[in-house]
This record gives C-alpha cells, sequence and structure tokens, in this order.
C-alpha cells in the first residue's frame, strides 16, 4: 500500500511538473518576445509547442517573429496554423488579411474582412482602415 501511494504521489509531482514547465516555456518566450530577443524566444515557442501543441498563441507569436524576420511564408504557415486551432482569433486573421493586401488577393481579403467583422470584439476599429486600403489597391489596380 506504501508503495503504490509513493507511485500515485510521483506520477502527480511529474504531471504537476509538466504542467508547469509547459507554461513556463511559454511565460519565458513572451518575455523574451516583449525584450526583442527573437532567437531565444522562438527557440521556447517552438518548445512549448512541442509540449502544447494546440497552442495557438504561441503559433501566432512565431508568425510575428517570421514577420520581422520578412519571412512571408513561414508567417502565413504560422498564422495558418493558429487560425486551424482557434479560427475567431482577431490578431491572426489581421496578420492575414495584411499579407493578402500586399498580394493583392483582393477576393480572399474580402472573405477575410466578411469573417472579421462577423467575429471582431477587441479589435474592430481596424475594419476601417483595411476597407481603405483593400479600395484604394483596387483602384490602383
Amino acid at each position: 500500500m506504501r508503495k503504490l501511494l509513493y507511485y500515485i504521489l510521483l506520477i502527480t509531482l511529474s504531471i504537476f511538473t509538466d504542467l508547469n514547465a509547459k507554461e513556463n516555456f511559454f511565460n519565458e518566450a513572451k518575455n523574451e518576445f516583449d525584450k526583442k530577443n527573437y532567437e531565444e524566444s522562438k527557440f521556447l515557442f517552438q518548445r512549448n509547442i512541442v509540449f502544447n501543441p494546440k497552442n495557438a498563441e504561441s503559433y501566432l507569436y512565431l508568425a510575428k517573429i517570421y514577420e520581422v524576420e520578412e519571412d512571408q511564408k513561414k508567417t502565413k504557415k504560422n498564422i495558418e496554423t493558429a487560425l486551424l486551432l482557434e479560427p475567431n482569433n482577431e490578431e491572426a486573421i489581421l496578420m492575414l488579411i495584411e499579407i493578402e493586401l500586399e498580394k493583392s488577393n483582393f477576393s480572399v481579403v474580402e472573405e477575410l474582412l466578411s469573417k472579421f467583422q462577423v467575429i471582431c470584439e477587441t479589435k474592430c476599429d481596424q475594419k476601417s482602415s483595411i476597407k481603405d486600403k483593400l479600395k484604394n489597391l483596387q483602384a490602383d489596380g
């Protein structure tokens, strides 16, 4: 009986330590990102994904890092992964809209904008600037 309790305690501690490590990777990565230590934060976000592959925020922050590094392909890939995990992520939708605007993919932007208008809660003020950009690009094209 004593051995069984010992094993239960070890397993509980192991699970708690593992959950705590996952949280620490994200928080540490976010702190490094905020300090603009992008290489270190990229490593930590990737490590967080290993332990928590469904963490949409880690993919979103990786997208932001790749955006700073001007790697549009990896930026878009991470945004799309974030949106697969969290389809109503306003920030990810806005980032994808910006990428599609740069590519002059007007129909994609209009589709994303329609979705954004339905789900927006905190970043709704950006709708008009996106509409203006889209209008200006369509007038130029």
